[in-house]
């Protein structure tokens, strides 16, 4: 399996001075996942760039957001690809999702396209991403972070980054108890990687989601809350800013949503579906 992290001899210019020396640069391979259904073909269910490590989190992460399964029982097992026409390298590209019964929900071959900008990018049209989130449950009544602990979650989750130290190049994912403590982190070099590989983690070890708070490296987007919203979870904050779309649903799901949390700082946009402005 490719190491989540490559070294490369660079120039590095400085004030018009070269410096020749050993860089690091995160890894960013594909990974192809496929769904088997009992009684049927295996069947492609699309192509992600990632960077290797945690691909069983990830790809149960994803089946999840995608509504293929609904629960951890639905998955009879995940595994690395035993098809005698692939490369030894490319076995560890390819993951198969054994389901316990019929998917959940219809998917499309190509879902997904080779991307690590954001998963929800594949969708052939705005009906398609809806239909992601209409089975959503009713909004739940999930205790309300207070904004000063949201806005140390960057803080910690900056801790645990250990590609981004080395390469300065991944984005990270981390659920957040209410008291602060870390419950899980990811890394990877596409957001929603990182995201999907907290979710498969919850997911495939039976982690209770209520009340924890998902934090992310970079800007909100519908696909971070979707993600969480299917996943259970209370509240998704970040460095960056919210999309419209992120906030609409957080209202409709019950999510607190706060972006631009650094240096004490935080605004929260949202507040499980109430009004965000103060009294």
């Amino acid at each position: 399996m490719t190491a989540p992290t490559g070294r490369r001899r660079v120039v590095e210019w400085v004030d018009g001075v070269a410096r020749a020396h050993e860089d690091r640069l995160i890894a960013e391979e594909p990974l192809e996942i496929r769904l088997a259904a009992p009684g049927g073909p295996d069947r492609r269910l699309g192509v992600t760039m990632r960077t290797p490590g945690h691909d069983f989190a990830l790809a149960a992460g994803l089946v999840l957001s995608e509504g293929v399964v609904r629960d951890r029982s639905d998955i009879a097992g995940i595994a690395y690809c035993t098809d005698a026409r692939l490369s030894e390298e490319q076995r560890f590209n390819v993951v198969t999702v054994a389901l316990a019964g019929s998917p959940g929900r219809v998917w499309q071959d190509r879902t997904l396209r080779a991307t690590s900008a954001c998963g929800v990018c594949g969708a052939d049209s705005l009906e398609e991403v809806a239909g992601l989130t209409s089975d959503l449950p009713a909004r739940r009544a999930a205790p309300r972070w207070e904004p000063s602990a949201l806005a140390t979650l960057p803080d910690r989750l900056r801790t645990h980054q250990r590609h981004f130290d080395r390469t300065g190049g991944a984005h990270a994912a981390g659920l957040f108890q209410p008291d602060g403590s870390v419950v899980v982190v990811r890394e990877d070099v596409g957001r929603h990687n990182a995201v999907d590989k907290v979710v498969g983690h919850v997911l495939m070890e039976d982690v209770a989601s209520d009340g924890l708070a998902l934090c992310t490296s970079g800007r909100i987007g519908f696909e971070i809350v979707q993600k969480a919203a299917v996943a259970g979870f209370a509240a998704v904050v970040g460095v960056g800013a919210p999309t419209t779309l992120a906030a609409r649903l957080c209202d409709e799901a019950g999510i607190m949503l706060a972006g631009f949390a650094r240096d004490g700082r935080v605004v929260v946009y949202a507040e499980g579906g109430g009004d965000p402005r103060p009294s």
